[in-house]
């Protein structure tokens, strides 16, 4: 059977991260109809797509390979994003996870620079290496898209390589091609450094007189 993702609220300054539902669709689909300049490599829907998005995410938690978030911001409770834990590894035992992946992560481009990723991910990395334990946690994106790369590397995962031809690509008019893979992680001897980065990171957003809030 395996371990099965369930993902609790999790609650930060900025951004609080809720279990992925339909009341968050009307959100979602303002937010994924922004300047979407920056979603050349990323799975996000279009505003008719939102509800078809929500129900295959919420499938693909039923089988409990994944557990899915609405990214609302704090400032104004409205869903900004979204993000997931993805593929449960357990390595020792069935019911214990070793490792687990941060992924189907996307903004609103207004929601971008403004600290919301960096404390997403803060809340995600504690919760899964304090709480359940695991051992490593994984990021990856496609191998071209030097903006998700580097916002993977500010957050503190390292660089271990390009797969290649490993997933589906989202780059448009690829819907037939396999894309190489650049693959990150965090290991939970690396997370204490990581999480001392992380959290002066995310004070620094939030000290910010001019920070944007969306």
């Amino acid at each position: 059977m395996g371990h099965k993702l369930r993902g609790p609220l999790l609650e930060g300054e900025s951004v609080r991260l809720e279990p992925l539902a339909a009341r968050h669709a009307a959100d979602l689909a303002a937010a994924a109809e922004e300047e979407r300049d920056t979603y050349a490599f990323t799975w996000v829907p279009r505003a008719d797509e939102v509800a078809g998005y929500i129900e295959a995410q919420l499938e693909r938690a039923s089988t409990g390979r994944l557990a899915p978030y609405a990214q609302v911001s704090r400032a104004t409770g409205r869903a900004v994003g979204a993000t997931a834990y993805w593929e449960p590894r357990c390595w020792h035992t069935d019911d214990r996870l070793d490792a687990v992946e941060v992924g189907f992560t996307w903004l609103a481009r207004s929601a971008q620079g403004t600290g919301v990723n960096a404390e997403a991910k803060l809340l995600l990395f504690r919760h899964a290496f304090e709480v359940w334990g695991v051992s490593r946690v994984d990021l990856k994106t496609d191998a071209r898209n030097s903006r998700s790369r580097a916002a993977i590397e500010s957050v503190g995962a390292r660089f271990e390589g390009v797969l290649r031809n490993w997933s589906r690509s989202w780059a448009p008019g690829e819907e037939d091609r396999l894309r190489d893979s650049a693959i990150f992680s965090i290991t939970e001897q690396e997370w204490p450094r990581c999480r001392e980065r992380l959290e002066k990171r995310v004070a620094g957003f939030l000290t910010r007189p001019q920070a944007r809030q969306s």
